[in-house]
């Protein structure tokens, strides 16, 4: 084999090796920022005191993640409900997430 062919051969393996490690590491990150945004969610439901809904700039001052990502996360998530309320004409004005699992009991004091 002459150099060329196998400079391209070397090429092309590290392209898939780096594309795989890529594709890998944006599905973690993604998976992350999920479980970031569902574990803040019930601790604030936790918490009490409300129903636990946040809007979307709240979460994004507390969590540093911008608005597409907790949008993502909230979608992908099965626990997450989304809410809507609106304004005096009737019109959608903010959008609120919860948390809507099956453990948000509320905490027992002894």
């Amino acid at each position: 084999m002459d150099t060329l062919t196998v400079v391209a051969n070397v090429a092309a393996t590290a392209t898939a090796v780096i594309a795989g490690w890529a594709w890998g590491w944006y599905q973690f990150d993604r998976c992350r920022k999920r479980k970031r945004l569902v574990d803040y969610l019930r601790e604030e439901k936790l918490a009490g005191g409300d129903q636990g809904q946040r809007t979307l700039l709240h979460l994004i001052a507390n969590l540093g993640m911008s608005e597409s990502e907790i949008m993502d996360a909230a979608f992908r998530s099965k626990v997450i409900s989304r809410h809507v309320s609106m304004d005096p004409q009737g019109r959608a004005d903010r959008l609120f997430l919860e948390y809507d699992g099956d453990d948000t009991t509320k905490r027992k004091r002894f």
